[in-house]
């Protein structure tokens, strides 16, 4: 059966451009899906124009992401970074903006609306019923879920944002969960017509994470050859709970066992950006605690071969690409068993799942792994086979589907209206 594929899709990206670097501020794993899935969607022949907020004075008009990708920056408030607490401020200003290139265009220019994250999909919402087209929209992280799940010290989601998704999670033609956990939050705190969620999980770019030469890895990033290594790769905040690593690695003996910080603050961390510094010396592990910069590119697959263990102690994650992208690499995950992870992570195969943030059961974890190389290696294994059942086409198949199945359902909900207007 043929697909009904659009030809041009309008991104929503409000809050954060694909154009970020992940690991900073509000960029992270959404950003690294919306750029592999445009690139990919392009090269099967649908043209993707990306919506997002104009951060810089030297970043205006449109900008060539890859051919057939374009980004889009609206003027919506001040050049500089904002909160995501400040942006519904903007809404109006970057609705306005949207709609204004598409009236610039000809009549149907857009086929299909794909917004992420709850402040694009209420304007996506606003959207689509301007161009009478249908909204397909993907969460990314849900605000019920996240005060469920609240790390120590961190803070509420706002019931605005709690409405926001609440009003999208009611308009959108079609929801995007990451995982089935995601879906069955979807249905369950927000009464999603399940008819109307469909999962379609992130990839991992195959090409550029794959094992390497742990060694030579170390040696790139400037890390002892024969150290024992664990990572933590991500944004610096409350909810992705580095803190849980860097206390469980004090209770891991040996001066030889190195913890890799690499990320930036953002969210509630901005708020003491020192606190892990601050956390490893109160400890007196500073000396044992090594932090970079986020990486890109080769230098991020390499911070995952140089490692021997990735943790994610995240609170929530709606998927955790860093633990599929470590995956790929040969290198085992740690990681909570909450959300998506456990979709990314299979536990006794890939990598261990850990039912709790308890600092001592982390440090067990972490030291049955550190101290058997024959567990390493049968996870390392493990880990390579589970990622390569994910992959960015993969996803993109399965979108084109789900964009296929909403744009033959709207076109058959005119015909009807059509047809009801004529009696």
């Amino acid at each position: 059966m043929s697909l009904t594929l659009p030809r041009r899709l309008a991104t929503l990206s409000v809050h954060t451009s694909p154009l970020h670097q992940p690991g900073t501020g509000d960029a992270g794993g959404m950003n690294v899906y919306i750029v592999e899935v445009s690139k990919r969607l392009a090269r099967r022949g649908v043209e993707v124009e990306i919506f997002t907020r104009t951060t810089s004075s030297s970043r205006t008009g449109c900008t060539e992401l890859a051919p057939g990708v374009t980004v889009r920056h609206v003027n919506a408030g001040p050049f500089e970074g904002l909160a995501k607490e400040d942006l519904p401020a903007q809404m109006c200003a970057f609705t306005h903006g949207v709609l204004r290139a598409e009236a610039a265009m000809a009549p149907g220019y857009y086929d299909l609306i794909h917004s992420h994250y709850w402040l694009s999909g209420q304007v996506g919402w606003l959207a689509k019923d301007r161009w009478g087209v249908p909204l397909v929209h993907t969460a990314h992280t849900l605000a019920k879920v996240k005060n469920l799940q609240l790390a120590e010290g961190d803070r509420k989601e706002p019931l605005g944002r709690v409405v926001g998704e609440e009003q999208v999670v009611e308009q959108a033609d079609r929801l995007v969960a990451n995982t089935p956990t995601e879906a069955r939050e979807l249905v369950d705190l927000y009464d999603a017509c399940i008819d109307r969620v469909s999962v379609v999980s992130p990839g991992v770019d195959l090409g550029r994470f794959s094992p390497g030469d742990q060694a030579l890895a170390r040696k790139r990033l400037g890390l002892p050859e024969r150290a024992k290594i664990v990572a933590f790769v991500g944004r610096i905040q409350p909810l992705k709970a580095p803190d849980v690593l860097i206390q469980a690695l004090a209770q891991c003996t040996g001066p030889d066992t190195i913890g890799l910080i690499v990320g930036g603050p953002s969210g509630s961390g901005l708020d003491r950006p020192t606190a892990l510094i601050e956390l490893a010396t109160a400890l007196g592990v500073r000396d044992r605690i090594r932090f970079l910069p986020p990486q890109t590119g080769e230098d991020l697959a390499d911070v995952y071969r140089a490692a021997d263990v990735v943790a994610v102690p995240s609170y929530n994650e709606s998927f955790g690409l860093v633990a599929l992208e470590a995956q790929a690499c040969g290198t085992p995950v740690v990681a909570a068993a909450v959300g998506g992870l456990v979709t990314a992570v299979r536990d006794n195969v890939s990598g261990l799942l850990l039912d709790n943030h308890d600092p001592a059961a982390w440090a067990d974890a972490l030291g049955r792994l550190l101290s058997s190389p024959a567990l390493r290696e049968e996870l390392s294994c493990g880990a390579v086979r589970h990622a390569n059942d994910f992959s960015w086409d993969r996803t993109v198949d399965s979108l084109l589907s789900v964009y296929s199945d909403v744009m033959v359902q709207n076109r058959e909900r005119c015909r009807r209206e059509l047809a009801n207007a004529a009696w």
